[in-house]
């Protein structure tokens, strides 16, 4: 049994004094459900129809036997330790019955998103040797499409509904046994493989991320130190369960530590209306989303809703706005806690309750987690000067770092590199240790002789009262390096004009020097994202470069 360390409260004494303790074999099934299901009555998962209105609830025990009974499906099917799957399934308890039973057998999931298209399928079935798919009836189309070009896919189950030549989950489940011998299948060792993750590619394909069985454990700290969980609390992250934001806010730390997760399944898209709904009416005590859905959050009557039992809430993923943490405070009484972490890690740095919030900040390293700032060779910065920001990974590996990027040596030669994991990402260290993030090497900006980062223009557009969404890019053109230009989608009742673009250059001048300041505004009804919600700046940077060709572009 794992016990999860007590709350953080020194944040210093317990950085110092933390060691990891990771067991030889580990199953988070087993060790981490089932344990919870020996009271019977102990809450683990309430599921909200789109509505927000109904719900299921789902004791650790219900969980338990679920489990079990998929994993004898599964049995039943052929299926064995390391083999791989699609799981495409939307926010519905079926997704964690069929998690937890492939993880009790060491079968490696491969959770993926029902927004992604048969052409993301077929690639996520063919890089992986994947032999079986799980989805809903809604989107069987997306793999029957590719299945003939996928040699390595052999069999499919569907949930709800009858499809031919496919399983059909609640008939299987009915006949399947829901007590598992723990005994009677392949033990997993804490350094087997657990799940696949695949990047959310927003500079090309994308990368999958391999974890082992260390890697829930790891969320110990995601869930106890960061989210500052209880065993008695209800927690809520907005999050797709093809995202790896579900391992990190609705299902390893969470479980681990004994609290209960609420999810809703949305079916038209995010509606920040119901989702403040259904925090008052379930009694939501901690909360996790990105500032893109804090920004929705806010433009409601936040005091017309009893928020009352919500006590924390965090954020991560993109600029958070000092507009942002402004409403929600007054609107809530409640600050907004900052961190980040990656697909292939677990939380690496936080705002902790027992430290002064610093705005704009990512944070501390978390415990467990040696962070610096480095330049190309590993050497570490001094404060204030920007750098690659890079987990320490000698003399002892964190569990939560993940095993590799599978199948692809170029990317492991570029993140590994000597006593560091680089995690792509740039950022400087102030004076007393907190990390202030720049963004994405890739997408860092070269014009007129120094380095412009997308993110430092966006966080101001974003303050603009027109701007609901605003991504920046460099376009290659002669003589400058790259010139700067700003994509903007607006808030309701705003509408594109000439003038609009005027003042929104204008505002950014007045924050800015010339030199940093975008040549031009273009207003999109949508600017593009990745399946996990991120914006693709790529692909943005590319339908620029088509649209304009090889000709030069004036000042």
């Amino acid at each position: 049994m794992i016990n999860p360390p007590p709350n953080l409260v020194d944040y210093e004494k317990t950085y110092r004094e933390f060691k990891w303790e990771v067991p030889e074999y580990y199953n988070f099934g087993f060790d981490g459900i089932d344990r919870w299901a020996e009271d019977r009555t102990k809450l683990a998962l309430i599921s909200v129809d789109d509505t927000g209105l109904h719900a299921v609830r789902h004791t650790f025990y219900d969980l338990m036997r679920l489990s079990d009974q998929f994993a004898n499906v599964l049995l039943t099917m052929g299926i064995k330790k390391g083999d791989r799957v699609l799981l495409m399934l939307p926010r519905i308890p079926e997704w964690y019955v069929a998690m937890m039973g492939m993880i009790k057998l060491g079968v490696v999931p491969m959770p993926t998103s029902v927004l992604v298209t048969s052409e993301d399928v077929k690639f996520r079935l063919n890089q992986s040797g994947a032999i079986l798919a799980i989805t809903t009836l809604e989107e069987v189309t997306k793999i029957a499409e590719v299945k003939h070009e996928c040699p390595s896919i052999r069999q499919a189950i569907v949930v709800g509904g009858r499809c031919h030549g496919w399983t059909e989950y609640e008939g299987a489940m009915n006949s399947a046994s829901p007590k598992l011998n723990r005994k009677g299948v392949a033990g997993t060792k804490s350094t087997d493989p657990l799940l696949i993750f695949f990047t959310s590619g927003t500079e090309s394909y994308p990368k999958m991320v391999l974890h082992t069985h260390a890697y829930p454990l790891a969320h110990i700290v995601t869930a106890k130190y960061v989210d500052d969980l209880r065993s008695t609390d209800l927690h809520m992250a907005v999050a797709d369960t093809g995202w790896a934001k579900t391992a990190f806010g609705k299902l390893f730390g969470q479980w681990i530590c004994g609290a209960a997760v609420l999810q809703r399944n949305p079916v038209g898209g995010f509606n920040p209306k119901i989702t403040l709904g259904v925090i008052e009416r379930f009694g939501v005590t901690t909360f996790c989303a990105s500032p893109s859905v804090y920004r929705m959050l806010i433009q409601e009557d936040l005091r017309g809703f009893d928020l009352e039992n919500l006590r924390f809430s965090l954020c991560a993923g993109e600029p958070l706005t000092p507009e942002i943490v402004k409403a929600w405070k007054e609107g809530t009484r409640l600050d907004l806690y900052e961190f980040y972490g990656q697909s292939e890690t677990v939380a690496l740095l936080a705002n902790f309750r027992c430290k002064p919030i610093k705005y704009g900040s990512i944070g501390l390293p978390t415990p467990g987690h040696t962070m610096a700032v480095v330049d190309e060779e590993g050497r570490e910065m001094p404060p204030l000067t920007e750098g690659y920001v890079a987990l320490k990974i000698k003399p002892e590996r964190p569990p939560g770092l993940m095993l590799e990027y599978w199948k692809n040596p170029q990317a492991m030669a570029r993140a590994f590199r000597g006593d560091w994991y680089f995690t792509g990402d740039k950022a400087y260290r102030d004076e007393e240790g907190y990390f202030w993030f720049i963004g994405r090497d890739k997408e860092i900006i070269k014009s007129a002789g120094q380095n412009v980062a997308p993110l430092e223009i966006e966080k101001i557009l974003l303050e603009h009262p027109a701007v609901m969404e605003a991504a920046v890019i460099g376009i290659p053109e002669e003589g400058v390096g790259e010139r700067i230009k700003a994509f903007v989608a607006l808030r309701s009742p705003h509408s594109p004009s000439e003038d609009l673009s005027r003042e929104l250059l204008g505002y950014l001048g007045q924050r800015l020097e010339s030199r940093r300041c975008p040549g031009e505004v273009e207003f999109l009804k949508e600017l593009p994202k990745t399946t996990t919600g991120k914006i693709r700046r790529a692909e943005l940077k590319s339908r620029e470069t088509e649209r304009r060709g090889s000709r030069p572009l004036s000042i």
